[in-house]
C-alpha cells in the first residue's frame, strides 16, 4: 500500500487538470481527475481523497459550489479537506468567501491562475493535518 497523500482534481479545464497533475505528481502526491461534479463526487466516495481540490464553475456555473456542499454531507468526505481553486476570483476580485463563512464550506480558496508554491504549500498543509 502507498503512503502517498491522494489528491482529487475535479475540473472539466483538461489542460488545467493535466497541469496541476503534473506538479503534483512530481511532488510525490497519487493523483486522480475527475471533468465534472458528479463524477468527483462519485470517484471521491470510492476513493476517500486526502484532498480536494475542486473548480466551481464547470459546466454549470455553480456546479462546484454544489458539488461542495454535497461533499460536506456525506459523512466519509465531510472532513477532507477540500481547496476551491477558481478564476471567480480573477474575474470578480471584490468576491471573497472566507472558509468560515459556512455556506462554502471549503478549507482554502485559491485563485486562477493557481501559483504553483502556493497550491503545494496548501496541499501540503491540508493534508498532514489529522482528520478526526
Amino acid at each position: 500500500m502507498s503512503d502517498k497523500k491522494r489528491v482529487l482534481i475535479i475540473d472539466d479545464d483538461r489542460d488545467y487538470v493535466e497541469a496541476i497533475a503534473a506538479l503534483l505528481t512530481a511532488s510525490g502526491y497519487e493523483v486522480s481527475r475527475a471533468g465534472s461534479g458528479s463524477e468527483g463526487l462519485d470517484l471521491a466516495k470510492t476513493l476517500r481523497p486526502d484532498l480536494i481540490l475542486l473548480d466551481v464553475m464547470m459546466s454549470e456555473r455553480t456546479e462546484g459550489f454544489f458539488t461542495l456542499q454535497t461533499m460536506r454531507s456525506v459523512p466519509d468526505l465531510a472532513h477532507v479537506p477540500i481547496v476551491v481553486a477558481s478564476s471567480v476570483y480573477t474575474e470578480f476580485p471584490r468576491f471573497r468567501v472566507s472558509p468560515k463563512a459556512g455556506w462554502l464550506p471549503a478549507d482554502q480558496f485559491l485563485p486562477k491562475p493557481i501559483d504553483p508554491a502556493t497550491l503545494l504549500s496548501e496541499v501540503a498543509r491540508l493534508t498532514s493535518v489529522p482528520r478526526p
